[in-house]
């Protein structure tokens, strides 16, 4: 793997916007509330306000402590001061909600000190009505009049030439993340950040939780050779990053032109939080995605999609229902041999009502993780993969090798097929993984 150090601290100094400075700040992110500090590459700068934190809100698991304010929060608190003066558009959808769930789109665009003249839509759309691999098209949002932009497998010149026709000289982002690269919406924010650098836009990112924490990355790193849109460049399968310090190192290591970008963080958030704890609504970021357990999971057992299983699309359980027609008890059993930490398998069947074996019952597992602080959901995946293949004789990859995608890599793969274990195929990733992460340090935002 080879990752560019270029333009890794910013230079120079000035106020933006009475939220920020351009500078050098400590990767911890230790600064309190109400202080301003500067991270990241060229162009970038780190926002903070300076109001008060809310009251304590319940976290389970966690006690009592202050609830946790998004970047939006903190941004309106503030009286909207890093948009002041600009034209802005904003990518966003359904997740792009206040903490008593209102869109932050229909508060902006109700408060004067805003003005929020277009939306971009990406995948599933703004307003998140398109199933998976559809959007919502070029409209006019009822509720506000905006005008609503496609983004959705737009990139390059084309999604500049977007952002120029909009008319903005500011674009935000603001979009719930699962933690796993190939969920799209974080390659939505790089190509965005990649158009707006063409079209000579600033780009500011407003930030939410990594909701299955961030306290490592995890599983393979991209090959450059598998890049699709459920992988632009080479970071972890989980990548352990909020969506500011992913626009952060995206900044730095991978865009042959910065954008000008400005990050509000949130306050409140540790790395050890797992959703539940933040005290926030969760808001399905898109409908295969209906809780944070989904997000827990998702980054390991995705993989199936790669396969000939279900992956429990179609259920009320996806990605915590695997299957396939054929399948019996000796999946679960050899997954619960496998003594996967957090986690146990129940035998299980189900029909799924769309998507594989749409209307046919098939048998299988379902994840039930009981120890989150300690389950690796990609090694977690890989064993899953592994058991398949030995106790199912009808297990087959998708012809077209999805999985190599997925993985970003044809090793899981070709080793899989070679009879590998699970500690064989972890193994293999481990030095490309220690890379990433001496990379990802560098652009962490918070302890």
């Amino acid at each position: 793997m080879s990752l560019s150090r270029r333009g890794l601290l910013a230079a120079g100094g000035g106020v933006v916007g009475a939220l920020g400075v351009t500078g050098t700040a400590s990767a911890a992110g230790t600064s309190p509330a109400g202080t301003t500090a500067g991270t990241g590459g060229t162009g970038s700068t780190t926002a903070e306000t300076t109001a008060t934190p809310s009251a304590p809100a319940a976290g389970p698991g966690h006690g009592v402590r202050p609830r946790v304010r998004t970047g939006f929060d903190r941004l309106s608190a503030d009286g909207y001061r890093l948009l002041r003066g600009r034209k802005a558009g904003i990518v966003t959808n359904p997740t792009g909600v206040t903490a008593d769930v209102r869109h932050i789109v229909d508060v902006m665009h109700a408060d004067e000190r805003v003005n929020l003249t277009a939306v971009f839509g990406p995948e599933h759309g703004f307003r998140g009505t398109a199933q998976a691999g559809g959007s919502e098209g070029r409209y006019d949002d009822p509720a506000t009049g905006l005008s609503v932009y496609d983004t959705y497998l737009k990139s390059g010149q084309p999604l500049a030439d977007i952002f120029t026709a909009s008319g903005v000289d500011t674009v935000v982002f603001d979009i719930q993340d699962a933690g796993a690269r190939f969920y799209t919406y974080i390659w939505t924010l790089y190509d965005c950040m990649v158009a707006a650098s063409l079209a000579g836009k600033r780009f500011v990112v407003l930030d939410r939780p990594n909701p299955v924490t961030g306290r490592a990355a995890l599983g393979p790193v991209l090959d450059r050779a598998f890049a699709t849109f459920v992988g632009r460049e080479p970071i972890a399968q989980a990548h352990g990053m909020t969506v500011a310090e992913l626009a952060l190192l995206f900044n730095a290591e991978f865009l042959a032109k910065p954008v000008p970008l400005e990050v509000v963080r949130m306050s409140g958030w540790r790395r050890d939080d797992f959703f539940g704890s933040t005290g926030l609504p969760w808001v399905p970021p898109s409908p295969n995605m209906p809780t944070a357990d989904t997000a827990l999971v998702y980054s390991g057992t995705c993989l199936f999609e790669g396969t000939n299983l279900s992956e429990g699309r179609g259920t009320t359980r996806p990605f915590e229902l695997l299957g396939a027609e054929g399948i019996d008890r000796r999946w679960a059993a050899a997954a619960n041999a496998e003594g996967l930490a957090g986690v146990n398998f129940r035998e299980a069947y189900f029909a799924p009502t769309f998507s594989k074996f749409q209307g046919r019952t098939v048998g299988g597992v379902q994840l039930h993780v009981h120890a989150p602080e300690a389950y690796d959901p990609v090694r977690t995946g890989i064993a899953l993969l592994v058991t398949a293949k030995k106790s199912w004789s009808g297990f087959a990859w998708r012809p077209d090798n999805w999985i190599d995608k997925l993985t970003g890599n044809t090793r899981v793969r070709t080793m899989i097929d070679a009879g590998a274990g699970t500690d064989e195929v972890v193994g293999a990733w481990e030095a490309d993984l220690a890379a990433f992460r001496r990379i990802r340090r560098e652009h962490l935002l918070y302890r």
